[in-house]
């Protein structure tokens, strides 16, 4: 059992910056690979990126590449999102999200999720 909590949400303008942290309750956090998905209104939840349990492999939407980054400390139960260069229609509530490391994390369906946190609130203004 993994439980999940966001942080770091917030209000930002265009252009801005904000880091979410998510810290993992657990012993086997580091058999997980970690997922972080959004959910804006009238949207259907979407996959933003994922890192491999070890932290050594990462995978992002393709629209977030290059102003994204997911980072993890293993040692600390941590995962973290990096975003740059916000835009309005990041705006959303982001998740993060745990997989077994044998199922097909990478591919950003949802379903290979199995805990989830309750979300953080992100707002970009113009």
């Amino acid at each position: 059992q993994v439980q999940l909590a966001e942080s770091g949400g917030g209000l930002v303008q265009a252009g801005g910056s904000l880091r979410l942290s998510c810290a993992a309750s657990g012993r086997t956090f580091s058999s997980y690979a970690m997922g972080w998905f959004r959910h804006a209104p009238g949207k259907d939840r979407e996959f933003v990126t994922a890192i491999s349990p070890s932290g050594g492999s990462t995978y992002y939407a393709d629209s977030r590449k290059g102003r994204f980054t997911i980072s993890r400390d293993n040692a600390k139960n941590m995962v973290y999102l990096q975003m740059n260069s916000l835009k309005p229609e990041d705006t959303a509530v982001y998740y993060c999200a745990a997989a077994n490391s044998g199922s097909s994390w990478w591919s950003g369906h949802r379903g290979n999720y199995i805990y989830w946190g309750q979300g953080t609130q992100v707002t970009v203004s113009s």
